[in-house]
Order: C-alpha cells, then sequence, then structure tokens
C-alpha cells in the first residue's frame, strides 16, 4: 500500500518506515516536490495532525497520514506539549530546545514525563485516529547521540539509557510514535484484507 506521510522530517520518514515494515511504500512531502511548512495553529495534537492530512489529501487527493507529537513534562504543566518544535523559538532548534527544557526543570525533583503522538490517517476520504504515548523521565542533561529532538534527555519506564542512547530497534518497540504507527497499520491490514 502507498501512503504519503505529511512531514518534511526525513528521521520520522526513516522510522515511521522501519515501523510500518514492508507492507508499506511511504512517501514524504518533499519526495512530491513539496518543501514548505504546513501550518500547524492547533492548541492539540490532534486538530494539527488532521490539519496537516487534510491539507496533504486536498492537494495531492492521495491516501496520506501525519503525525503531530510532543514532549510533556509534568511539573511544567504539560509543557512543551503541542509547541515542542518551536519550545524555544520559531526557528525549530533542537539543541535550543534541550536547553531550555533543562533550564526549566533544573530545580525540579519531580522529572516525570511523557511522549506523546497522535496520528490522523485518511483513507479514501475519511479520517481516523490513533494514539500512543510512552512515560519516561527527564534526564539532568542529554546522554547519547542517537534518535532526535528530545530523545537524550528521555528515560522510558522501565529502562535506565535514554532515547539517545538504546538502538533504534529497542525505541522503535517502546516509542509512543511506534505504538500509534503500529495501531494505524494494524488497522489497514485487516482493511486490506476486508477490502481484497
Amino acid at each position: 500500500m502507498e501512503l504519503i506521510f505529511a512531514t518534511g522530517n526525513p528521521n520520522k520518514l526513516i522510522e515511521a518506515s522501519d515501523i510500518l515494515g514492508v507492507s508499506f511504500k511511504l512517501q514524504s512531502l518533499r519526495q512530491l516536490g513539496f518543501t514548505g511548512e504546513i501550518e500547524e495553529p492547533w492548541h492539540s495534537f490532534e486538530e494539527n495532525a488532521l490539519a496537516k492530512a487534510r491539507f496533504v489529501y486536498q492537494k495531492y487527493g492521495m491516501n496520506c497520514f501525519s503525525d503531530d507529537s510532543g514532549l510533556e513534562v509534568e511539573a511544567l504543566g504539560a509543557l512543551p506539549g503541542v509547541q515542542s518544535a518551536y519550545f524555544a523559538g520559531h526557528e525549530k532548534n533542537c539543541a535550543n530546545n534541550l536547553n531550555k527544557l533543562l533550564r526549566e526543570m533544573e530545580h525540579q525533583p519531580n522529572r516525570a514525563a511523557r511522549f506523546r503522538t497522535v496520528v490522523a490517517l485518511i483513507l479514501r476520504g475519511k479520517e481516523h485516529i490513533f494514539e500512543g504515548t510512552v512515560n519516561g523521565a527527564i534526564t539532568y542533561a542529554p546522554q547519547g547521540d542517537g534518535g532526535f529532538g528530545y530523545d537524550p534527555v528521555f528515560v522510558p519506564n522501565g529502562y535506565t539509557a535514554t532515547f539517545g542512547e538504546l538502538p533504534k530497534e529497542v525505541k522503535n518497540l517502546l516509542s509512543h510514535r511506534a505504538e500509534a504507527l503500529r495501531k494505524m497499520r494494524d488497522f489497514l491490514l485487516s482493511y486490506e484484507q476486508i477490502n481484497t
């Protein structure tokens, strides 16, 4: 099955391809010639994910999905949340976001946090939503150079290493995006069986 993944992030594309497996051929927006930014003006992951998927479906008329993901830190009242990519400003800089988060958490004994993803799928004009979460804690300093975004400061529950240190295969079993994408994959595989 061919799907457009409404992202400009090459790391997300690789991760999604690994999780969904060989039954799916993903195309990125860049492969379709689209290099702009899709607006994410809403205050919830679901609304932003749907906005991106609707934009792509209306533009290309192809089955597509998008995600909106973020880090929710308990001591910060669930911030940075939907503003995770722009936590330190509008330039979307991962290093600056990490530094700001660690500054704000410097004197916080409560390190609890979770990553959350909402995936919006538009399949033959119908909308479907899938959600994934992973709970963990924020470290006091970045650890590891793998992953992307906030991965180097997030230790999932039950582990002592961050997503920046864990092998990609382990992260893809545990992550919020993996959980949401597996739910979407299972739905699509059952949909294909019913409709073939």
